[in-house]
């Protein structure tokens, strides 16, 4: 065990990914090393997740796990939304934690470190929680940025200001904080030169990017002038719309520039208007039909993420046909769902939990099997067509990548016969699909 080496588990989300990645930089600046095992580690770092009650309990069990087999010089440190949330109970469920972390305070985890070094005797738990937000400055000038492969998740705000009622992240986050776009886009640059193919855009959400700042447009803004800097980048993916703020503008902009891929993630939520408005969501199901017409027309070869929530205090039969209903109609190329998890503190909190269990599971399994078989469908209409492929592997004579309709991890792959070279963009000749992934071949030159 070397006191100047630390071992880092991220959970959740890329969006926590990339101030675990933030978190490991400060260190490593500081001459600290990153180990792959606690046990060679003097400093243990989890990156919590408190999204849902799965994401808690996962998130717990880490800390367990690694409060049992920690030595007695070892540091255990707990920082992100599951301590931001839930400190005192984490302390009273963990024994052996001795620093814990807010989540707009990643950047002073070199400073958790040393006061916990230096406090003779060390005391029983170390809680560094300023509640002045940070987003932007204060940054340590460490790239905000997750890279994995010739991929980089590159935060553009943090926070949420919207009023969604089952939603714990601005109890978690607080409002949206956009950060500076002259700082976005030096951190592009960098990416650039480090030779990386897609910049995947991230935030709680994304389209709400530079309210805070005064911007009317900011993603369109910041869209455009992205293009401009990076040039030799040629993905830049957006995820996290957020309905109603899709705006003509964005669409022109991602119309106009084949740099941004022709890709949304849009989570929607629910389809039938009861449910949203419960739900504290638009509830406008006309903007949606025609929001997402007139981007098909003018993005013909978009794709289409979006998310739903089933099992919602008050989800009839009914408003889950409807739900049914749209998914049929708009075909998604790809869907996330999850049964409806009771958070207290929610504005959704005094609608309880009424929908069993049973319920939820059964509706999730008819949702799923429906997208299964859309998914299969809209996979099927691109055998014969050629792909831009970002290869992100080699093994046992198959390559595989990812299209511009398939974001990292989430999404599908394609796998390619042969070896392609590993983060490079090529050509592929799509000759088979599965549900969610493809096939084919290198298209020869021609």
């Amino acid at each position: 065990m070397d006191p100047k080496k630390f071992y880092l588990i991220s959970l959740g989300c890329a969006k926590n990914t990339v101030d675990s990645e933030s978190m490991s930089a400060i260190l490593q600046e500081a001459g600290y090393s990153p180990v792959e095992k606690p046990n060679q580690a003097g400093i243990l770092i989890v990156n919590t997740c408190g999204f849902i009650q799965p994401a808690r309990e996962e998130s717990f069990q880490v800390l367990a796990d690694l409060a049992k087999n920690k030595k007695k010089n070892q540091l255990l440190i707990a920082s992100g939304c599951l301590t931001e949330r839930y400190r005192q109970l984490v302390v009273e469920q963990v024994s052996g934690i001795n620093g814990i972390l807010g989540t707009r305070r990643w950047m002073d985890i070199l400073e958790v470190v040393q006061n916990l070094r230096e406090a003779n005797p060390r005391p029983k738990t170390l809680y560094h929680l300023p509640d002045s937000p940070t987003v932007g400055t204060a940054e340590h000038g460490v790239l905000r940025a997750a890279i994995q492969g010739s991929s980089a998740y590159l935060k553009i705000a943090d926070g949420c200001r919207r009023p969604c009622a089952f939603c714990a992240i601005p109890l978690i986050k607080g409002t949206a904080v956009s950060r500076p776009i002259d700082k976005i886009l030096k951190e592009a640059r960098l990416l650039q030169d480090m030779g990386v193919k897609e910049i995947i855009l991230i935030a709680q959400d994304t389209t709400d990017y530079g309210h805070d700042l005064g911007l009317k447009e900011g993603l369109a803004e910041l869209l455009e002038r992205l293009v401009s800097e990076v040039p030799k980048i040629p993905w830049i993916r957006i995820l996290y719309a957020f309905p109603g703020y899709v705006t003509d503008r964005m669409i022109q902009v991602m119309a106009e520039h084949p740099h941004i891929l022709p890709y949304l993630d849009i989570p929607l939520q629910h389809a039938h208007p009861q449910t949203l408005r419960r739900m504290h969501r638009p509830a406008n199901m006309d903007w949606i039909y025609k929001t997402l017409e007139k981007m098909q027309s003018i993005l013909p070869a978009l794709a289409l993420r979006t998310t739903f929530i089933v099992g919602y205090p008050g989800e009839t039969e009914e408003e889950f046909q409807t739900l049914l209903d749209f998914v049929s109609e708009i075909k998604f190329d790809h869907l996330g769902a999850f049964k409806f998890s009771f958070e207290p503190g929610t504005t959704s909190e005094p609608l309880g939990d009424p929908v069993p269990i049973e319920v939820k599971q059964e509706r999730l399994d008819r949702l799923m099997k429906l997208q299964q078989d859309i998914s299969l469908e809209r996979s099927q209409t691109y055998i014969g067509k050629k792909l831009p492929v970002l290869v992100e592997g080699y093994n046992g004579g198959i390559s595989v990548g990812r299209s511009y309709r398939d974001a990292p991890e989430i999404d599908g792959l394609v796998f390619i016969e042969g070896e392609a070279a590993v983060g490079e963009i090529v050509q592929v000749q799509i000759t088979g699909a599965l549900t969610h992934d493809l096939s084919g071949y290198i298209a020869p030159n021609k």
